[in-house]
């Protein structure tokens, strides 16, 4: 392999690489394949042989530069004996005077490219001149220079160092032997420039000028080949607003979804349109450069075709669309399509992608507090999109005040009526945890919006007596599961919004809780969520397809136009798509950017590795032993079956064995070492006077863990779970949160507590258990890190080592570093695993086990 690689590559050769001296007064050219063998020899020895060698290469050709260098085997310099070390000095000393560092010239070798003229295509001319190197705004043509009399060529030539001409026909020789046609320039004695053909002319520009460039000479092109000047031909989507009431000027400050957008596509070069007759013309031309109304440009034929194609198919469609549309064509549009809006166009789409330009609305009147200025401007930026008819989605980190910008929203909705209007209600739709703290913030911050919570066994059922009730409402609130419980009577209200908040709830279009939000009819709505995307991109699509339908397309289509490009094929082009399309449509910040909010504290993440007990490695090894034997039989549902259940039990087995064994055992730390860490951990929390949380997904472990740090530990301890009351759930809230009493636990189970409470009086966070999804664990540390945390925020993970909870938690990290995207919203992801690849996850590492 080496040697034919070395004959296929010593072939492609240049020339010019076999350039050298083979004595200090000759130059000579070296024979390619022994200068390609010397090259690789020296590249593996600066790259590979840094440290001293000691081993043997078996592959080492004798009497080679190479194995001359490593034997003996203790390397300190470049060790190239005799001729070799000659040789190597010749080619550096050439090498640095082709780069253009001879240092005994005092100027840079320059070259201009002249056009031709439209008369003579053909007659494209290579200037040559000089720039002095102390001053090279100093320049000297040599044209200018041989016409000089002798006597004055000597002044001239003063600033560019001594030995003028004979440095410059050195220079002018290098430099020929990287770009030959310099050659035919120095056929003359008084080199002053070479003619290039067309052909010529567009080989410089595409490659020999950045070859020059890159050797250190100074290469000036016409200006219309630079990226500034290139002329583009292009696709122009011409629009502006049309309406039958009035002139667009009378409309441009009341846009809104149901304004008519006419458009018209036009082919153009350099932004001057162009018929379809002159782009024919310059599709057939024969030539990769041409001259176009006076100027010359690069052709690009078979794309200038493609484009002509898709004009002609376009420029009979009727040429209105909806604003809507509009939106949908400038995410899909290609870079060759140029846009030409008119003013209210153009204000509106800058405005939409440019959302810090949004000026901060003032504090409503009725606020009672102060809203902070990023919260003003998300105020701002709900109004106008809902002035537009588009419906947003507000995803700024959880902790920022999602909820406070909504209630803003409203209050500031009813300044704008008259005297003894009424707005219709806005209905709330949120997980049934959080319906009290949106109860809770309005009755706090805009006590005059009347609340209505439609919840619990009380709750009005009759169609009339609803619908008669929800009018003397502003806002209505109620739980996703009534949504559907409740789906005929919520949609007999004419809402005026629909609020869903917490909105990943509705990532599953086919859930029967999201078909029945889907059909609520509203001319406004609005999605919350602190995780656009939490398991797929399915996500996205569902949120939008209950905030602005069609909008990318049905489901199906979505996952072949981008779910599967972009999961399966990482394809960016795709992704960048997709952000142009819902870009406009989300607004996020983020808590960390100490732009949006300079008071919150930073948080700060760390693993806690745990080993195993012995009593856990044991009951570890026998599930795994268990389940391998299965696995080989299992197939379809129930493998999948199999491999979560045994996820369970592994899981369970990290925690504690009590908790796997289900015998009312001791719940004691010698069974468990990530339980003993706990007490440690937690004893020093208390010990400092510092409260935390504590997040488990198992409920049997939640009930243990507060036995053990209350009763044994003697600490203040709550307990919050699926079973837990909404009275009870307030009660101990209120309770931990009071900077009066003592530090505090509160244990939590992940689903009840990771959404919808502020418990900041806590600055640790222990993830006792974990659940494989990075954004539900964010959310579940984000009951303590944000809005009123004061402190630095420590979250610790806990990962049993040696096991799959190891492994699981590296397979994450991977993922994160590849893209934002997450890998799941639980354990189902992992079943897509083949056998081998299962069992390699769950096998029990013994050196991590102690005792």
């Amino acid at each position: 392999g080496y040697e034919t690689a070395m004959q296929r590559y010593a072939v492609a050769m240049p020339f010019v690489c076999t350039a050298g001296m083979s004595s200090k007064n000759s130059s000579a050219l070296f024979e390619k394949e022994s200068l390609l063998r010397h090259f690789s020899e020296c590249l593996l020895l600066d790259t590979v042989t840094e440290t001293p060698f000691t081993g043997k290469f078996n592959q080492v050709v004798d009497d080679t530069v190479l194995s001359r260098c490593v034997y003996p085997p203790h390397r300190t310099s470049l060790q190239i004996p005799g001729t070799n070390l000659e040789d190597y000095k010749h080619w550096l000393a050439w090498r640095a005077k082709l780069l253009g560092v001879h240092m005994e010239a005092g100027f840079t070798l320059c070259f201009r490219l002249e056009e031709a003229p439209a008369s003579d295509i053909d007659n494209w001319y290579l200037h040559f001149f000089v720039a002095a190197r102390h001053d090279p705004s100093l320049k000297l043509s040599l044209d200018g220079y041989w016409n000089l009399k002798p006597q004055e060529r000597a002044e001239a030539a003063w600033p560019f160092g001594e030995g003028f001409e004979k440095n410059l026909l050195l220079s002018l020789g290098y430099a020929a032997r990287i770009y030959p046609k310099i050659w035919e320039g120095l056929a003359t004695a008084q080199p002053s420039g070479c003619q290039l053909t067309l052909d010529e002319a567009f080989a410089f520009l595409k490659e020999s000028a950045w070859v020059l460039g890159d050797a250190g000479y100074t290469v000036i092109v016409p200006a219309w080949w630079t990226p500034q000047g290139r002329r583009r031909a292009k696709v122009r989507l011409k629009t502006s607003v049309r309406s039958s009431k009035g002139t667009a000027a009378a409309i441009a400050s009341h846009l809104t979804l149901n304004a008519i957008v006419s458009y018209d596509y036009q082919l153009s070069i350099g932004g001057q349109v162009v018929t379809a007759e002159e782009w024919e013309q310059l599709v057939n031309a024969k030539t990769p450069l041409v001259q176009f109304r006076g100027q010359w440009m690069e052709l690009d034929r078979e794309k200038m075709q493609q484009m002509l194609q898709f004009w002609q198919t376009h420029q009979h469609e009727t040429p209105d669309i909806s604003l809507l549309d509009l939106l949908k064509l400038s995410g899909e549009a290609e870079d060759d399509l140029e846009w030409e809006h008119d003013e209210s166009l153009h204000e509106m789409l800058a405005r939409l992608q440019d959302k810090n330009a949004f000026a901060p609305i003032a504090d409503p009147v009725a606020l009672q507090g102060s809203l902070r200025d990023y919260q003003r401007r998300g105020v701002a930026w709900l109004q106008y999109l809902e002035q537009l008819g588009l419906n947003p989605c507000l995803a700024d980190d959880m902790g920022l005040g999602k909820t406070m910008e909504v209630i803003a929203h409203l209050l500031k909705e009813r300044e704008k009526l008259s005297e003894g209007e009424c707005a219709p209600p806005t209905l709330v739709i949120a997980p049934t945890s959080v319906l009290g703290n949106w109860r809770r913030e309005i009755e706090r911050f805009a006590p005059q919006l009347r609340v209505l919570v439609h919840q619990g066994s009380s709750r009005l059922k009759e169609k009339q007596a609803f619908v008669e009730t929800c009018q003397a409402y502003d806002v209505v609130l109620t739980s996703f599961a009534l949504a559907r419980l409740d789906e005929k009577l919520l949609q007999s209200v004419p809402w005026h919004r629909v609020v869903v908040d917490e909105a990943q709830n509705i990532k599953n279009p086919r859930a029967a809780q999201t078909r029945a939000i889907l059909k609520l009819a509203a001319p406004h709505r609005l999605a919350l969520t602190g995780t656009p995307v939490e398991n797929r991109l399915r996500d996205l699509w569902s949120i939008f397809n209950f905030l602005n339908p069609g909008y990318l397309g049905k489901e199906a289509q979505f996952r072949k136009s981008f779910e599967t490009p972009i999961y399966k094929n990482n394809d960016r082009d795709r992704s960048e798509t997709l952000k142009k399309l819902v870009e406009p449509f989300i607004l996020r910040r983020v808590k960390t950017d100490k732009r949006i909010i300079d008071d919150l504290p930073d948080k700060i993440e760390q693993k806690m590795y745990c080993t195993l007990s012995p009593e856990q490695a044991s009951l570890y090894e026998a599930v795994v032993q268990d389940v391998s034997q299965q696995l080989e039989l299992a197939e379809g549902m129930q493998r999948r079956g199999l491999i979560l259940s045994t996820l369970l039990k592994l899981k369970q087995i990290c925690n504690h064995p009590a908790q796997f064994l289900q015998d009312g055992s001791a719940f004691t730390t010698e069974r468990s070492y990530k339980l003993q860490r706990l007490g440690e951990m937690i004893e020093e929390v208390i010990e400092s006077g510092e409260s935390a949380l504590v997040f488990t997904q198992f409920t049997e472990i939640g009930g243990a863990l507060e036995r053990y740090l209350e009763h044994n530990k003697h600490y203040n301890t709550y307990y919050l779970h699926g079973g837990t009351n909404v009275a009870r759930r307030d009660q101990m809230v209120t309770e931990f949160q009071n900077p009066e009493t003592e530090p505090s636990l509160f244990i939590l189970s992940l689903r009840a507590g990771g959404v919808g409470l502020n418990l900041t009086k806590a600055n640790h966070v222990f993830h006792f258990d974990r659940w494989w999804n990075p954004a539900v664990e964010d959310q579940a540390t984000d009951r303590a890190f944000r809005i009123g945390q004061r402190k630095n925020v420590f979250v610790h993970k806990f990962v049993a080592l040696g096991t799959m909870e190891e492994r699981i938690d590296a397979m994450i990290e991977d993922k994160k570093r590849l893209s934002a995207l997450v890998v799941g919203n639980d354990e189902s992801w992992l079943t897509e695993l083949d056998n081998d690849t299962f069992k390699d996850l769950i096998a029990l590492r013994r050196s991590a086990v102690v005792g």
